[in-house]
């Protein structure tokens, strides 16, 4: 059975953390496949209007384009109208009903979760991978107890959630297929896409060591995020 990570988000812009993101996450979660799906609006942010959708999905493009494992969906793009994550997870299962799906989000949309339409359904439906860094504090006491018994902890030094060995493979630990929270430190990068375009609008240069190169070139080509 393939696995595959989805990882939604407006990516606006990509960043050199989104990719260390990719990277670690197919390595660490043995993936077959990790798929930036790019937002058209995320609907939990109708108060932030993002870059265009064209853009936005021409430079994670540009950034992968050398990496076999790592692709890009057009899924939500096309489909403005029905932006819910709830949705997304649905279509996807109906298109791949024999893989293993896995869906990731940062810390702070873990912290928003209960803004997300049927959140609860969201993070049971298939498995989730939530992405923090080493020494921050997330919060779990603002979910259910049923969920908080889907959480699998692999941060170092782990909490006080249950913990796999080293002989124990994931997706298979105690959890039945599409039901486990991964809880993950791995990706040690503190990038924000809001800093990056704050840093452009106001003529800040060292924002193009935080992106790829390939975005950095698309950024000035296309003067993005100048605008006040």
């Amino acid at each position: 059975m393939k696995r595959i990570a989805f990882y939604g988000g407006s990516f606006d812009p990509l960043h050199v953390g989104h990719l260390a993101i990719a990277k670690v996450l197919t390595e660490q979660f043995n993936l077959d496949e990790f798929v930036f799906i790019p937002a058209f609006h995320a609907p939990h942010k109708k108060d932030k209007k993002p870059t265009s959708a064209f853009h936005r999905f021409a430079m994670i493009a540009l950034a992968i384009n050398d990496l076999a494992e790592i692709k890009v969906s057009k899924m939500e793009l096309e489909l403005p109208e029905r932006p819910y994550t709830i949705e997304t997870l649905t279509r996807l299962k109906t298109e791949l009903p024999n893989t293993e799906i896995f869906f990731v989000m940062g810390a702070d949309s873990w912290q928003d979760i209960l803004t997300w339409r049927e959140w609860e359904t969201v993070l049971t439906m298939v498995n989730i991978i939530v992405v923090t860094r080493p020494d921050y504090e997330i919060s779990f006491s603002h979910v259910t107890d049923a969920i908080r018994e889907r959480i699998v902890d692999f941060r170092v030094p782990s909490s006080k959630f249950q913990v796999p060995s080293e002989s124990e493979q994931l997706g298979t630990w105690n959890l039945e297929l599409g039901t486990g929270i991964y809880i993950t430190d791995a990706v040690f990068v503190d990038i924000s896409a809001t800093e990056i375009r704050q840093k452009i609008k106001s003529n800040i240069d060292d924002w193009q060591r935080d992106v790829p190169d390939e975005v950095s070139k698309y950024i000035e080509k296309y003067e993005l995020y100048r605008e006040t």
